[in-house]
């Protein structure tokens, strides 16, 4: 397999996210060209699902940060209640961190929608398979170059 250079690739076209260039439609000819509409509504569910991911994911970081100050206000009496205060901050600080993770990946797939990359690993080029879009819209990279990063064979 030969890997493209996805600068002069990104130069050279602009995608629409599925691999096929995009073409801006005059509203007058949306109904003769179904396959471009029904990309544009692929890329507006994909748009929708991620920004109620986005919206779900700073509502968790935002109560389990306010969690986490509960807990310190908290007047501790005894030894137990400290290591059960100390616990659920120690949860609470590790749950946030994963959904602040998440919302990365979130804001980072949304930014590529707005380029007009969303679709393409962003390791190696290739079109993403519209199953692991839809299962997960935030995936940017492909099954075999995901497979590779938790090998730890590529970073």
């Amino acid at each position: 397999m030969v890997k493209r250079d996805l600068t002069q690739n990104r130069k050279r076209r602009i995608l629409n996210g599925f691999g096929r260039p995009v073409q801006p439609i005059a509203s007058s000819e949306r109904a003769s060209t179904g396959v471009h509409e029904m990309e544009r509504k692929k890329l507006e569910l994909f748009q929708k699902k991620l920004l109620q991911k986005q919206q779900e994911l700073m509502q968790a970081v935002a109560r389990n940060e306010q969690d986490g100050r509960a807990a310190d206000e908290e007047a501790t009496q005894d030894i137990a209640d400290k290591a059960t205060n100390s616990y659920t901050k120690e949860f609470l600080f590790h749950q946030s961190n994963a959904d602040r993770g998440q919302l990365q990946l979130v804001n980072d797939a949304l930014a590529r929608l707005r380029e007009g990359s969303y679709g393409e690993c962003t390791s190696c080029g290739e079109e993403l398979n519209l199953k692991r879009l839809e299962a997960v819209p935030w995936a940017g990279l492909c099954i075999n170059c995901q497979e590779k990063v938790e090998q730890g064979v590529v970073a």
